[in-house]
């Protein structure tokens, strides 16, 4: 199963490439489709609506470093927390699977776990990280 190691690389692009499209696409529909909405509903949850803006951006922001491998440890704690704060507001007392009208907390949770898996991980080797760290010379 040596020959699998080898593919290590590849797993870690996939999963940066899966959490960064996720992020970048809610974020971007957060960013421009009704940010002040977003934040004045982040508002009505009990937190400040200035972490409204917070949040969308970084899922934008954050989706984006993730994709192309820059940042991303930062990128994915960031990522990370905010997926953390939406299951316990926005999900958690609709259950795991929840319902067709609400959500459950599955999805975040998955995409929670990809983030948690970058911190630890990296980008790997198929990034922008790895290239300015020196890494491509070697």
């Amino acid at each position: 199963m040596r020959y699998l190691d080898r593919l290590q690389p590849l797993a870690l692009l996939v999963v940066r490439l899966t959490l960064g499209a996720i992020m970048t696409v809610h974020g971007y529909h957060k960013v421009f489709g009704g940010l002040h909405q977003f934040a004045h509903m982040v508002g009505s949850m009990g937190l400040p609506s200035w972490l409204g803006y917070v949040s969308a951006f970084t899922e934008l922001l954050g989706g984006l470093l993730i994709l192309v491998g820059f940042f991303t440890r930062p990128a994915a704690v960031a990522i990370c927390i905010n997926l953390c704060v939406a299951i316990g507001k926005v999900h958690l007392h609709n259950g795991l699977l929840g319902s067709p009208d609400r959500p459950g907390f599955e999805f975040p949770l998955a995409a929670a776990t990809l983030a948690f898996a970058l911190i630890f991980f990296g980008a790997g080797p198929i990034s922008l990280d790895h290239v300015l760290r020196g890494g491509a010379s070697r």
